[in-house]
């Protein structure tokens, strides 16, 4: 729930989020917050719809997130990255500035495509008789009617005073709720992705696989090297990059049971592209295999072990993988990368 308050019509605007159909309002939403955290109350269309971008960009580019096939964002977005040439993980703060900087054509005709409908739709609740009229709810808005959230123009909208203490002091909160309903509705387009709700920003650093390394560093010592799946080279301790068979942009996050040493120039050139099963797996599960045997054998307190109890629930009982395994691996992993696929993710060849 959003903050109550004794006057204005919160009610309202909680309802602006209710049978969204697409993602528009929500973005919408969150870079007028973003303006009013900065203080500015009369602004420019344009910088909000450059906001709107900015801030799904990482969602849509680099997480390949379904915005569902009424939603037009998805492609918008996608087609001003490829127009501008922006890097698919790039800062907001330099995307912003790249796009309000940009005199493309083409870039500013896709920008004011957001101008159609959001403007004018997320006042729908309070214009309820008029809310299809975009004419109407501008004209009704230039005079605050109902306590509206903001007067709505050709070019800027207006905060309504009586609002901007409210959105200032809990900004926060309502950028929150915000999120909350947005990862509600991706989730509903994109059943079988997991982890929503940390695929709607950017995080600000990943996590260190330092440990990770260390356990990949203790099997290759053990075997005095292993092979790279991809590139057949030897690896050794201490020279290898640690490498998310999946995608981490996909799986988003550094379970064991995805990560396997690989040549480092090849894991630079892989980047987030998918492997194909039929030429990796055998290769992937048998290093997989290996190492969990070796971990068991060597250091068997290992707290990276439990990684691997949701496809082995009684991993600790056996000493040997028995070969049923690898079809329970199989199925773990064949799955999500048909849906990353599906969602976006390329093939690596």
């Amino acid at each position: 729930m959003i903050p109550i308050h004794e006057y204005l019509p919160v009610n309202l605007l909680a309802a602006s989020f209710n049978n969204t159909a697409a993602a528009y309002k929500f973005y919408w939403f969150l870079a007028i917050l973003d303006e009013v955290e900065n203080g500015h109350y009369h602004i420019p269309k344009q910088r909000i719809f450059v906001g709107m971008v900015a801030a799904s960009w990482y969602t849509i580019n680099y997480f390949h997130i379904s915005f569902g096939k009424q939603d037009q964002l998805h492609d918008k977005v996608k087609e001003i990255a490829t127009i501008e040439g922006i890097n698919i993980d790039e800062d907001r703060n330099k995307i912003k500035q790249r796009l309000s900087n940009s005199n493309l054509l083409a870039t500013q005709k896709l920008l004011w495509h957001f101008d159609k409908q959001v403007p004018h739709r997320f006042l729908s609740p309070w214009f309820s008789s008029i809310a299809e009229n975009r004419n109407s709810v501008y004209q009704a808005s230039q005079f605050f009617e109902n306590n509206c959230l903001y007067a709505v123009d050709q070019t800027h909208i207006t905060i309504n005073p009586i609002w901007i203490d409210y959105l200032s002091k809990n900004s926060g909160i309502l950028k929150s709720f915000c999120y909350w309903k947005l990862s509600l509705y991706l989730q509903k387009h994109n059943p079988n992705v997991p982890d929503i709700p940390n695929k709607l920003i950017k995080p600000a650093k990943r996590n260190s696989l330092v440990k990770q390394r260390k356990v990949w560093n203790i099997v290759i010592e053990e075997l005095g090297g292993v092979d790279c799946i991809y590139t057949n080279q030897k690896l050794y301790k201490d020279d290898f990059a640690v490498e998310h068979f999946i995608p981490y942009a996909f799986v988003s996050h550094d379970l064991l049971w995805n990560l396997i040493p690989a040549n480092p120039s090849f894991n630079s050139t892989k980047s987030d592209k998918l492997p194909q099963m039929d030429i990796y797996f055998d290769a992937f599960y048998h290093l997989q295999k290996t190492a969990i045997e070796i971990i068991k054998y060597k250091i068997p307190k290992e707290k990276l072990l439990e990684d691997y109890l949701s496809i082995f629930p009684d991993l600790e009982s056996v000493k040997e993988l028995p070969a049923e395994y690898k079809l329970k691996f199989k199925t773990t992993i064949e799955p999500l990368i048909t849906i990353a696929s599906n969602n976006g993710f390329k093939y690596m060849f």
